[in-house]
Formats: structure tokens, C-alpha cells, sequence
């Protein structure tokens, strides 16, 4: 056997992934947040893009697809003298105290009257921003220091307590360690303990908890109603969350009835009392797909207009510029390559629209029975049955479908939604169930059940095959356990004691 080196030729095909390509991909997956900050940061590196509806109303556009940027042409000699004639520079008009150009502290009372001299657009308050003047959302740190400023004289003990204050979790639960506490304040450790025991006196009440026991039980102790019993009730939560209402009176030497109403005192309690400083804001979804009913009982599809990104070539601005540049050079270069980048986006943004919308109208067109009679008529999709009808490949309508939303008459829902894995039919005939109109079955029978007759899940089983649904009990336990819904066991003593306090 020989060893040699030898040329060869070969010729093959492979796909290549230009970065241009690799970011009309990119697109795709965008949803309407990141797409905004993607185009806010082409239009800056890119003087050729801009965003429509951002030109003022003299920089009206000179045809409807170019909206023209006004270039600042340097001045030629002399323009300095003829800048100073054209400006008030008389310095007999200018005061050390004149603060008229500043922004004002608040905004004056007369801007807020057009009536009034200095009123109106053009007053003093133009430019203010009222919410800027609003008073800054109370937290949590905040409202224990103002009670710590009241309730310890002594500086070390009121330091202490604004260190342990730093320990609390959003909730209001104290998670710091005592002993370093004191090691590092350099005072000992039953100094730190009665700072915190006093802290717990606190409003809101619960605060400086270190669990949940002790939290409901400080907000019993400030009703009077932490006796014996309770404090057994609290010190066996464990027994609550597993509705064993049985073990629960045995242990507390209590009956049903007051064991009912030791139950409806810990609901009323607050277990994250914490929470209500909590700056928690609430995110607004913007559909990126609007589907109304058509008035020969079909269904519109098109899309959300707030979402479409309107951003244009000015070819103007590209004209005066490239007038001025020579034929070669870098300023050439960066010229054309700024108009490639422009023109290569303008078109990937427009065939983005017509994927979301491709994809989005066969959804709408598989899924017509649930648009018109609700979940239990969602039908199984897959991607791939998606993809084979208009024609795409398989990942681009997965990379569609991420982070896009459909309103719909039915509410707002993720296009992933209308995606569901297929459940066979008990009666052989050929026909599947979605597993979200399964798991919505599910969730009907269990709160149309009584509390007499309360449905194990082979009952639940056994409901579903009548109606044509053939599943495992293991599929249902699945599914049930998903939905946070307890067992049979745990509803059965839960709803029996919701019957007998309803009776009482």
C-alpha cells in the first residue's frame, strides 16, 4: 500500500448563510419590542433610513415614500457676523439673574391657562412634563425606615434596625442571619434578637417574619386571636395545604366548626404582606395579528397596524450626497453600502409581513371551529401541516409563531397556542382531540362536580371516553397536576368543608 498526494477537483452544492440572510431570519423571531429596538438602532447607524412619521410638518415629504432629511450646509466666511446681527446680542438685555432659558422647578400656574399671559404652547410650561413633579411610589425600605426613626431612641439600636430592615425580601420576610448581623455591628447577638422582635411590631403586620407560621402568627397576635389551638393549626400548615381537616381538628382538640372557622381566619390573613409596596407593572400585550369576522362569515386576517414598522429610504437625501461625492473614494463606499443595507431592510421588513400573515391566515383557517365555538373545538396542529400548506420550511413558521400574538374575538392568545400534540379518539373512528380542549374537558368536570360525588381520575377517564376522548389515567393525572388542581382526596375534604361552613 502506497501513500501519494494528489489534485482534485470537486464540484458540490452547499447552502451558504450570508450575514444578510442570517438576520432576515433574525426578523423573524422578533417580536414587536425587539423588532422597535433593532430599526432605532439601523436608523442611527444608517443616515439613508428613517422612521416615517418622524419628519415635523415643514420637512413634509416630497413624494409619499421619501421623507427628506434637512442637511446643515457649513457657513461660508462671515457667517458669524451675520449669525450675531441676526440674534439679539445686545449684553444691555443680559442679567446675572435672568434664569428664563432654565427649566423651572415646577411648572408656573399661568402656562396651565391659555388666558393668562405665558399660557398656552408657547408659555412657561412648555416642555414641562407634569410627571416628572408626581411624588415617587412609597417602597418598603422606606416605610420601615420612617417607623425606625420613631420607635428606637438610641442611635445603635435604630442602626440595627435599619441593617435588618436591608434583609427583607420583597415579600417582607426577614432573610438575614442574626449572628453575622452582630459580628459585623460589633454588638452581641440578643441585641440584634430584641431589634427584631420590636421590628415585628411594625406595620404592615407580618413584617420581619422569618416564615410563614410566624407571619400569620403576628397578625393573630394583633387581633388577640393567637391561642392554643391556633398556634397548633399554624405550627402544622404542611397538614392544611393537604386538606387533612381530620388531622387537623384532632391535633388542635377542636371541632369541625370551629375548625371551619379558625380555617376562614387564616384566609383572610395577608401571607406576603410585603407585597403591597411592591412596584409591580403590569405588561400590555401588543398583537402583532388582528382576525375579525367578515361579513359573509369568513375571517379577516391582517395586521396590527401599531405593530408595522414604517421605516423608509430617503432617496433624496441619497441624491444630494451622492452629487457631492466623488466617483471613488471611502465616502463612495460607505455611500453604497449604506443604501445596500437600507434597501436590503425595507425589503426584509415587507416579507417579514407576509410570512406572519401567511402563517397566520392557515392557522385561522385550521383553527375555524375554535374562533367560532370555543376551546373544546380546538382541532391538533402541528407545525409541520402548517409549513406543507404555505409552502415553508418547517423552522421558519416555529420562528413566526415565537413571541407573536393573534387578537382574536376570543381574546389575545400566543400563535403557539393553537399549536397542540393529538389525542385519540375511543370510538376508532379516526377523529383526534387537541390536548388543550382535553385539558379544558378536564377542568369543566371537576368544577361542575359535587361535593358528594367527587371524580377520581379513573371517573374522569371513563367521562372522557364517553364522550370520545380515549386517554390514560396517567395523561389525566399529568394534565390535572398542570392545571394545579389536588387530587380527589383533597377536593372531596375541601369541598365538604366548604359545604358545612356554607350550611352553618
Amino acid at each position: 500500500m502506497s501513500l501519494s498526494v494528489k489534485l482534485q477537483m470537486r464540484q458540490s452544492q452547499s447552502l451558504v448563510m450570508t450575514p444578510q440572510l442570517m438576520q432576515s431570519i433574525r426578523l423573524l423571531q422578533f417580536n414587536h419590542a425587539e423588532l422597535q429596538q433593532f430599526i432605532e438602532q439601523e436608523v442611527e447607524r444608517n443616515p439613508l433610513l428613517e422612521i416615517a412619521g418622524e419628519a415635523s410638518e415643514q420637512d413634509a415629504p416630497e413624494s409619499a415614500d421619501i421623507i427628506p432629511l434637512r442637511v446643515h450646509e457649513p457657513e461660508p466666511d462671515g457667517s458669524a457676523e451675520r449669525m450675531s446681527e441676526s440674534l439679539d446680542a445686545d449684553y444691555e438685555n443680559v442679567y446675572q439673574d435672568d434664569h428664563g432659558a432654565e427649566r423651572p422647578d415646577a411648572p408656573e400656574l399661568a402656562a396651565s391657562w391659555k388666558s393668562m399671559p405665558g399660557g398656552g404652547s408657547g408659555g412657561l410650561g412648555e416642555g414641562v412634563d407634569i410627571d416628572d413633579f408626581a411624588a415617587m411610589p412609597l417602597t418598603l425600605r422606606d416605610h420601615v425606615a420612617e417607623q425606625v426613626a420613631f420607635a428606637f431612641e438610641n442611635v445603635t439600636d435604630r442602626a440595627i434596625a435599619n441593617e435588618l430592615a436591608d434583609h427583607l425580601d420583597p415579600a417582607g420576610y426577614f432573610q438575614g442571619d442574626t449572628h453575622e448581623i452582630a459580628i459585623r455591628l460589633g454588638v452581641n447577638r440578643e441585641r440584634i434578637e430584641g431589634v427584631l422582635a420590636k421590628t415585628r411590631s411594625f406595620d404592615p403586620p407580618g413584617i420581619f417574619a422569618r416564615s410563614l407560621s410566624e407571619c400569620l402568627a403576628i397578625q393573630l397576635e394583633r387581633k388577640n386571636r393567637l391561642d392554643p389551638a391556633m398556634a397548633t393549626l399554624l405550627d402544622h400548615l404542611d397538614l392544611l395545604a393537604r386538606r387533612d381537616f381530620q388531622s387537623l381538628g384532632r391535633l388542635c382538640r377542636v371541632d369541625e366548626e370551629d375548625l371551619l372557622q379558625m380555617l376562614s381566619e387564616i384566609r383572610a390573613l395577608d401571607p406576603k404582606p410585603g407585597t403591597r409596596f411592591e412596584e409591580t407593572l403590569s405588561e400590555i400585550v401588543v398583537p402583532d395579528v388582528i382576525v375579525r369576522q367578515a361579513s359573509d362569515g369568513g375571517w379577516l386576517v391582517e395586521l396590527n397596524p401599531d405593530t408595522l414598522p414604517r421605516v423608509l429610504v430617503n432617496q433624496s437625501y441619497c441624491a444630494k450626497v451622492s452629487a457631492r461625492l466623488p466617483k471613488a473614494g471611502e465616502g463612495r463606499d460607505f455611500l453604497n453600502e449604506c443604501l445596500q443595507t437600507a434597501n436590503w431592510l425595507t425589503r426584509s421588513l415587507d416579507q417579514r409581513a407576509r410570512t406572519i400573515v401567511k402563517v397566520a391566515s392557515e392557522i385561522v383557517k385550521r383553527q375555524d371551529a375554535f374562533f367560532l365555538h370555543g376551546v373544546d373545538h380546538l382541532r391538533p396542529l402541528n407545525l409541520k401541516a402548517v409549513a406543507e400548506a404555505i409552502g415553508m420550511h418547517e423552522s421558519t413558521v416555529s420562528r413566526v409563531t415565537s413571541n407573536k400574538f393573534m387578537l382574536t374575538p376570543r381574546g389575545v392568545f400566543e400563535l403557539k397556542y393553537f399549536f397542540t400534540v393529538s389525542i385519540g379518539s375511543a370510538n376508532n373512528d379516526g377523529e383526534t382531540h387537541s390536548a388543550e380542549s382535553v385539558r379544558h374537558r378536564i377542568r369543566t368536570l371537576i368544577e361542575q362536580e359535587e361535593p358528594h360525588a367527587v371524580l377520581s381520575d379513573d371517573d374522569l377517564v371513563d367521562l372522557l371516553k364517553k364522550g370520545g376522548i380515549g386517554i390514560a389515567r396517567r395523561t389525566v393525572a399529568k394534565y390535572r397536576e398542570a392545571m394545579s388542581i389536588p387530587s380527589s382526596v383533597q377536593r372531596r375534604r375541601e369541598k365538604r368543608a366548604r359545604a358545612k361552613a356554607a350550611v352553618a
